[in-house]
């Protein structure tokens, strides 16, 4: 086996920064003679036609490539620094995405039965203490074992996603209008009247629910308006928190459950 030692070339690209105290003719005729510019590294790529082999030793390739000594002191530090905080930053982004945020052991969130066609969807979301969803399960009948465990597993990659902090955006604009079988006509959810599949109703109903998008929903969302009786503000918001909570996942323990909205004006004012 035939050993060489390659003689390898650089092209480096900078620019060397200036700085001006008045802009004119006289100032800028001496810029060329100025020794005190900072000088910025853009780019550094390898010259493969300049590459030639000149010897017969070995070439051990653990080293780190040098760059050419024609180079300034200043210039190859600036290399450096540009490589350690390019390594340095990948570090900080692999960190951050390998962080999980778990669910808690008791969550809230609800239920949303609906039919497509002839096919019955029970749709189950768990919630963050703040109300922000992490887990979704999809249970469907008249399907055989093999589409019920691929729309469990689909729920659960679906829900781990989440939970490494995946946006729900991300999810609604790649699955909704999704076309197959069984589609057509939803029953049972007051906001969606059609669906092109069971993947297109699923994340349709988590966009109107936990984003807002009212854009995505058939109907328009309208607030049933009653006449309430002359009570104080307390009790008036106690029965709206009973009546929007899950009695079981609370356990009666509305004022434990509750969060702090301080911050927030909440208009409790009816309209007759």
């Amino acid at each position: 086996m035939k050993k060489y030692i390659v003689e390898t070339y650089y092209t480096c690209t900078f620019k060397t920064v200036h700085t001006l105290d008045d802009l004119n003719d006289n100032e800028l005729s001496k810029i060329d003679n100025r020794t005190d510019g900072n000088v910025e590294v853009i780019e550094v790529k390898l010259n493969n036609r300049k590459t030639k082999k000149i010897g017969g030793e070995k070439v051990d390739k653990s080293k780190k490539i040098k760059v050419d000594s024609s180079l300034s002191e200043n210039l190859s530090k600036k290399i450096t620094k540009t490589k350690e905080s390019i390594i340095e930053n990948s570090k900080s982004f692999k960190s951050k995405n390998n962080a999980r945020f778990k669910m808690p052991d008791r969550r809230k969130g609800y239920i949303q039965k609906a039919q497509i066609g002839d096919h019955k969807v029970y749709l189950h979301t768990g919630e963050y203490d703040d109300g922000k969803i992490g887990e979704i399960f999809i249970d469907t009948n008249k399907e055989g074992e093999l589409v019920k465990a691929m729309m469990n597993n689909f729920a659960i990659a679906i829900s781990l996603g989440l939970q490494y902090g995946v946006p729900l955006e991300e999810y609604v604009d790649a699955f909704i209008d999704t076309k197959f079988e069984p589609s057509g006509n939803v029953i049972g959810n007051d906001r969606i009247l059609s669906a092109s599949s069971i993947l297109d109703y699923v994340f349709r109903e988590l966009a109107i629910s936990y984003l807002g998008k009212e854009e995505l929903a058939h109907t328009p969302s309208i607030a049933v308006s009653k006449n309430l009786p002359q009570e104080s503000t307390d009790e008036k918001f106690i029965k709206i928190v009973k009546n929007i909570t899950s009695k079981g996942f609370v356990r009666s323990n509305f004022e434990e459950k509750l969060v702090d909205l301080s911050d927030v004006r909440i208009n409790l004012k009816t309209k007759n």
